[in-house]
């Protein structure tokens, strides 16, 4: 288990029990291979105890061990990565092959996934704090892409963060410092978890080699707006 504390923080979590609050600490929790679906609210609670951890927080689940987590710093942002592909997730573009291996139910939970701390020390105002997680999760996705042909797992999470008292920031896309930022760690914190965790592994190469994942093989219907079609 991995504990992050800053006094008077604001934290928005896609995970469980997530939203926005303020508190003083986060938390990313290794659950054990084979993991059952449990109460996650007392087995939390327990695993604090166990380590002695005092206050409750945003939390996220991981089956990758905390000694992969890699932490990278740039600037007002620093983030934390853990990075497993046991159960990954691919949405292809073109049609749909034959032969390709369905995926297992993305409901599952399963051990992996794809969990990000992202915080800054400037204050997030108006929507800002929900643009560190679309900015995170593209960095995510580009760098899952790159590096594995896979643009996530089944269960990824983040959790994003700021200073509410820090330099105030209405913009947090790709082209402000704070975005440019959390690009720029997101990608090297999880290259480097990723690496630490398949050292002596290659990574999966399909969806169908992998222990779990889903590929998205269904296609929507699609169709203009009513009223915006040529001639009217």
């Amino acid at each position: 288990m991995t504990r992050l504390r800053r006094t008077g923080t604001r934290w928005l979590s896609t995970g469980w029990s997530g939203g926005d609050r303020e508190a003083e600490r986060a938390y990313n929790v290794t659950v054990p291979e084979g993991w059952p679906t449990v109460d996650i609210e007392s087995y939390l609670a327990d695993r604090l105890s166990e380590a002695g951890f005092e206050g409750d927080g945003p939390a996220l689940l991981t089956g990758v061990d905390q000694r992969h987590a890699r932490i990278a710093r740039l600037d007002s942002v620093t983030v934390l990565a853990t990075a497993g592909l046991s159960n990954p997730a691919t949405l292809p573009l073109g049609p749909d092959r034959e032969g390709d291996a369905p995926g297992s139910n993305p409901e599952e939970r399963r051990p992996g996934t794809v969990n990000l701390f992202v915080g800054t020390t400037c204050a997030c105002v108006d929507g800002a704090l929900s643009g560190l997680v679309a900015t995170a999760t593209e960095a995510k996705t580009a760098t899952l892409l790159a590096e594995t042909g896979f643009s996530g797992t089944t269960s990824d999470a983040v959790i994003v963060a700021c200073d509410p008292a820090g330099e105030p920031v209405e913009y947090v896309g790709s082209a402000t410092e704070v975005g440019n930022a959390v690009r720029a760690c997101v990608r090297d914190a999880l290259l480097a978890s990723l690496r630490s965790r398949y050292a002596e592994k290659r990574y999966p190469e399909s969806v169908a080699e992998a222990t779990y994942g889903i590929e998205t093989r269904e296609r929507a219907t699609v169709e203009t707006i009513p009223g915006t079609e040529p001639g009217k």
